[in-house]
């Protein structure tokens, strides 16, 4: 019973953070609803009893990293008038929600269809460090490489264009 209520709250929180990150017109507020969502996964990994997971969604994920983006959006120094002028925006939203409204309500049917069953703990090596590793290096190595040289050349373009700015002022 508990474990269902955290794991609605978690998800809730997780969308709301979502869906935050998609609306938010200044890159920091995004940020902070980028966080939120990262911790709210990592309370879904904990519900999991996956605990290397839950501890690096937390150390790695909801803290460096976001603590590296948020460096890169404070060093860029992006005042108001640096954004774009969105004057359709809410028309694009009013489109995005047209379009996505049907593909909720076919998985809202689609998972009512489901027959129910209960909910169990996953076994006992799930989420170990042992099981994670294995998994990562031989099935997802490439993946996880372009990860992080896209997390690469994402800091050094964010030197690049603050360097910019500051030789044009």
């Amino acid at each position: 019973m508990i474990a269902e209520l955290l794991f609605s709250v978690f998800a809730v929180l997780a969308i709301i953070g979502g869906l935050g990150l998609v609306l938010a017109r200044h890159p920091m507020n995004g940020a902070i609803c980028l966080v939120m969502t990262m911790i709210s996964l990592a309370g879904l990994y904990s519900l999991l009893s996956a605990k290397l997971i839950f501890v690096l969604q937390l150390i790695v994920y909801a803290g460096a990293i976001m603590s590296l983006i948020l460096f890169i959006i404070m060093f860029l120094n992006i005042r108001k008038e640096d954004l774009p002028k969105e004057e359709w925006r809410w028309a694009y939203y009013l489109g995005g929600i047209v379009v996505i409204a049907p593909v909720g309500l076919l998985m809202t049917k689609a998972v009512k269809a489901l027959p129910g069953s209960e909910a169990s703990i996953m076994g006992n090596g799930f989420g170990g460090v042992k099981e994670v590793g294995v998994v990562l290096f031989r099935e997802w190595l490439l993946p996880f490489e372009i990860v992080s040289i896209l997390l690469l050349v994402s800091l050094v373009g964010a030197v690049v264009l603050a360097g910019k700015r500051r030789v044009e002022q």
